[in-house]
Parts: structure tokens; sequence; C-alpha cells
């Protein structure tokens, strides 16, 4: 905490071979309140550099750098003396370079190329682990950890392509307000959404640890589809 009793900014390095993208995403960085950069650079040696010597607390850092990967440079942060957080930024999709990233501790893993909201959601996210980390004691419950690691609803879960945040929380509204399970014919019904849309967004918030499916067997066929809330 800083002496106004403030929480202190976030302390960010960007690292990214392209000049431009590198500039876009410290502007997308410097506008959010609660974060400030500290450097832009754009190859791996010049990453590792800038953290001994500025000390961040977070670096966004694109894979394809000229001078080396940046899953090398990951792992060399991983055992410099100065922790720091990595927020993977790349437009590298194979599933080997994202299990490399996840084993070498990275915080998150973004897919370029994404818009300005999409990085703040999850630059937001770690800033709310950031600030429960701080008011934490010396030991942490379960329930704490959980959250940390997002194996639990209190991290958000990003929203699938096509899929807007308004819409699904009119569908987690009348979810929740029902009282009861209900197929996505019947959500549909509320909310005027298609029942294929209204499935999605169910589908989701199963998925993001909000609602549970709940199949409901008849005499004959496939079993009936139904959602409940679960918060």
């Amino acid at each position: 905490m800083t002496g106004d009793g403030c929480a202190e900014e976030i302390r960010v390095l960007v690292v990214d071979d392209d000049f431009m993208v590198a500039r876009i995403h410290g502007g997308y960085v410097a506008r959010l309140s609660g974060f400030t950069v500290t450097g832009i650079v754009h190859t791996g040696s010049a990453a590792i550099e800038s953290v001994m010597t500025h000390r961040p607390d977070l670096v966004l850092l694109d894979i394809y750098l000229p001078d080396m990967s940046g899953l090398d440079v990951l792992m060399t942060l991983r055992g410099a003396s100065h922790p720091v957080d990595i927020l993977v930024i790349t437009a590298a999709r194979d599933v080997a370079t994202v299990r490399a990233a996840m084993r070498g501790g990275a915080v998150n893993y973004l897919i370029k190329p994404f818009t300005a909201r999409v990085l703040g959601d999850r630059l937001g996210q770690y800033a709310e682990m950031h600030r429960r980390l701080a008011t934490l004691g010396n030991e942490a419950r379960q329930d704490e950890v959980d959250q940390f690691f997002g194996t639990v609803k209190g991290v958000p879960l990003p929203l699938p392509k096509g899929l807007s945040a308004t819409t699904c929380t009119l569908v987690a509204t009348a979810l929740r307000k029902s009282g009861t399970d209900m197929s996505a014919a019947e959500a549909a019904v509320i909310t005027g959404l298609s029942r294929v849309s209204a499935r999605r967004y169910l589908e989701h918030l199963c998925a993001a640890g909000q609602a549970e499916l709940r199949p409901k067997y008849g005499t004959a066929g496939r079993p009936e589809h139904r959602y409940r809330w679960t918060g």
C-alpha cells in the first residue's frame, strides 16, 4: 500500500517483436486504472534485462521473438532472483506451446488478435488476484487458493466468441430467478432469444460453474437437457 492508503499500481513490462503491436499493447495497459507501463521491449534478452532492472509485477510476453523463444524467456525468468508474473500474448495456438506456457507458470494465455476489452478483462482478473493475495495473512484457505488458480467460479471464464456479456447476464438472471431448472427452450421464451442461442449461454454458465446440467429422462428417446442455477 502507498502512503495515501491507495493500492500500489501494478507495474507491467510489454514484450513484442512487432514495434507497432508493442506500442498498441502498451497503450491499452496505460489507459487502465491501477496499471503503469515500466517499459516496452522487442527481444528476449531485452525482456530479461528489463525485468532485472525495473522489477515489474507482470510481463506481457510474446512467444515469437527474434533472438529467442518467449518460452525460453519464461523459463529464464522463473529461475531469476526477482519474482515476476507472466501473461503470454501470442499468435501461437499449438497445444505444445500452450502446455509449455502453463508448465512454466504463466498466469494466463491470450491468443492474438484480440480487442482492448479482452486484454482489459484479463488484466482485471490479474489485478483482483493481486489484490486478494495482498490481503491474506501467512496462510490461505482452500477456497481462496481455488480462486487464485481458477478452479472455481471466483475467476470469471471468458465468454466464447459470439456471446455478449449483457445477454449472458440476461440469461443468468432468468435462470436464477426461476428458482428451479429450465430447458433451453424455456429460457428462450423468457429472454426472447432463439433456443440455440439460449442453449449456448446456458452451456457457458455451466462451464463457468454458475449453473449445472440436469438431464431429465423420459419414457423414450434422448434425455431433455435442463439447467439449474448454482450461483
